[in-house]
């Protein structure tokens, strides 16, 4: 990437439009400072949930922002209509394959089922050496706490090695989020065997 263009922070969060409110107050900063910090942004190219809340505090602060939908999404009326860029993917395997095309940063906010295949995915892309771009959790409320030890478990029985935590990084902040970022260096490869 060239010094002069501006990162592009892939966010993976919910579509969800039932969720307590602290998350979309939540995504309504992470898409401020998204702008405000002069990144741009890919995500799912919906209107919907925290999808469309941090498209659209993005967009009003700045970014360019490029969605990346599939077909079958698409069909139920979903895409963002104001979006730099939509890319229309014939299905979720693509979607994905795209989005981490465009991306220099992944973003993993609170989600469901298709964003912890969506992170975990890129995780194991990184773990294996496809790519050394940040892979940050942001554990706003303590969200992502359980799946944490989780990982503890595989540490401790040795399904994962120590060294793999430097593969992501957990910010319990949004501003946290952005402090990585700034200061992220390519982890050195760790073989996994």
């Amino acid at each position: 990437m060239s010094e002069n263009k501006k990162k592009v922070i892939c966010v993976y969060c919910s579509s969800s439009n039932n969720l307590p409110e602290k998350f979309y107050i939540m995504s309504k900063e992470l898409g401020e400072k998204i702008g405000k910090n002069s990144y741009n942004m890919v995500y799912g190219g919906t209107t919907v949930g925290m999808m469309g809340v941090i498209a659209n505090n993005a967009l009003e602060n700045g970014a360019e922002v490029i969605g990346v939908i599939p077909e079958r999404i698409e069909s139920f009326g979903l895409k963002h209509p104001a979006l730099a860029k939509v890319v229309v993917t014939k299905d979720m395997r693509e979607r994905k394959a795209t989005m981490e095309q465009y991306a220099d940063v992944f973003v993993s906010a609170p989600g469901g089922f298709g964003t912890f295949e969506e992170v975990f995915e890129i995780l194991v892309a990184k773990q294996l050496g496809y790519h050394d771009k940040p892979v940050i959790f942001l554990n706003f409320d303590g969200y992502y706490d359980n799946m944490l030890k989780m990982f503890d478990t595989l540490y401790e029985n040795k399904f994962a090695k120590e060294e793999m935590k430097s593969l992501y990084f957990i910010a319990n902040t949004v501003d946290e989020v952005f402090e990585y970022i700034k200061t992220y260096k390519p982890m050195e490869f760790v073989h996994k065997w």
